[in-house]
């Protein structure tokens, strides 16, 4: 699907007002949203335009990192170097490790080399993200809105009822199989249309499902808003504005950009993004996405059917949770455990994963981010979301030095 002129959304949302309020009204009082977390999921946005908390000290990468002495970041050299060696033997093609604004290590395996992009498959989809929220700030799309504001084949069916937080959520119902997922949406030269002309399971807020053709409906519902491409918009609003210049999101035969996959990046280029969200969504100042919306994406449970997501980023929360082993595999269930994705691992770390154990942590309590890219990790060498993570905190002896 292709945009709509500005007068249709205009309509269409003036529309779509008294059920947009309806809705939201209902979700805060809804089981499924999580209790109070739940009733904060709309108020994402209101501070885009606000001052930036102060951050007069903190680092910023320019064209280029900076980069420290692994032991003046508090690291134990030596533990880095054992993290290297699994990453490496974990088929790794690249390991980055950021401490609050800088480079403290960083490694290259086989073919993997700086500026070179790679596939980084469902970390696309925290992307996919974090332009919704712009998209929000700038007035375009209000998350609360029903998608059919956008997706106009969805009025009068029983999507109808299915909102854009319900996407980035992953509880919108929409119809859902391994099959439907990982064959057919994948072979479709249309990816919109056949996410979009898919059913409903069930209605929203009753089931989660880790859904790549829901959130495929997200490239529509961009475009429909903004009047680019979700390709356009991510480079001009979040690519360019924090220097990932080695990144771009990829389009379908039909010229659909896809928001459930298909980001070509570096390692580098997914430090940066990381950090934007480790520190609340400012930029040198700027306030790149709203601090409230990164908040509600990386630090609440955007649903109590699983306590490990927000929007589009998986979170440390204990609780019902739902396993990451199918984003980072493509097998597995959605059965749900009670406890941690990471145990023992700080409850505010988040991640954006992708198949084959594309990893970028994000550790708040320690001004950390890291990132793993590379091939499927072997059965007998493990490098994925646990052993990054644990590696990287059990790597920390200190905080760093003053100046570092």
């Amino acid at each position: 699907m292709h945009g709509w002129g500005e007068e249709e959304v205009r309509r269409r949302r003036r529309a779509a007002v008294a059920v947009t309020l309806a809705l939201a009204l209902a979700a805060c009082s809804s089981g499924s949203d999580g209790g109070a977390d739940g009733a904060a999921r709309g108020r994402a946005g209101a501070d885009r335009d606000a001052p930036a908390t102060p951050d007069d000290d903190a680092r910023y990468p320019g064209d280029e990192w900076d980069r420290v002495d692994a032991a003046d970041a508090g690291f134990d050299p030596a533990a880095l170097d054992q993290l290297g060696a699994a990453a490496e033997a974990g088929g790794s093609s690249c390991l980055v490790v950021t401490r609050d604004g800088a480079v403290v290590d960083e490694r290259y395996f086989g073919a993997g080399a700086a500026g070179v992009p790679a596939e980084a498959f469902s970390v696309t989809k925290s992307i996919t993200s974090t332009l919704v929220g712009i998209a929000q700030d700038e007035g375009d799309v209000d998350i609360t809105d029903p998608a059919a504001s956008y997706i106009p084949q969805w009025d009068g069916t029983p999507s109808a009822e299915v909102t854009v937080q319900d996407l980035l959520s992953n509880d919108s119902g929409r119809q859902w199989s391994l099959g439907l997922d990982y064959v057919e949406l994948l072979r479709a030269p249309d990816k919109n249309a056949f996410g979009i002309g898919l059913g409903q399971d069930v209605p929203p807020g009753q089931t989660w499902a880790y859904n790549n053709s829901a959130i495929q409906t997200l490239s529509a519902v961009l475009e429909a808003a903004t009047g680019e491409s979700p390709a356009e918009f991510a480079e001009r609003t979040l690519f360019e504005p924090i220097g990932m210049r080695d990144s771009e999101m990829s389009t379908d035969a039909a010229g659909n950009t896809i928001t459930f996959m298909g980001l070509q990046t570096t390692c580098l280029d997914l430090a940066r993004f990381g950090y934007l969200t480790l520190r609340g969504g400012t930029w040198d100042g700027e306030q790149v996405v709203s601090r409230d919306y990164v908040e509600q994406a990386t630090a609440v449970s955007s649903t109590d059917l699983n306590a490990g997501y927000g929007y589009l980023f998986w979170l440390n929360h204990r609780g019902p949770v739902a396993s990451p082993v199918l984003a980072t595999s493509g097998v597995g269930d959605n059965a749900i455990a009670d406890g941690q994705i990471v145990p023992g691992a700080p409850e505010d770390v988040f991640w954006a994963l992708g198949f084959n154990d594309q990893v970028v942590a994000v550790i708040p309590s320690e001004g950390i981010v890291a990132v793993r890219m590379g091939a499927r990790p072997p059965a007998e060498a493990p490098f994925g979301r646990g052993e990054l993570t644990t590696g990287v905190l059990s790597a920390v002896v200190a905080d760093p030095q003053p100046g570092s």
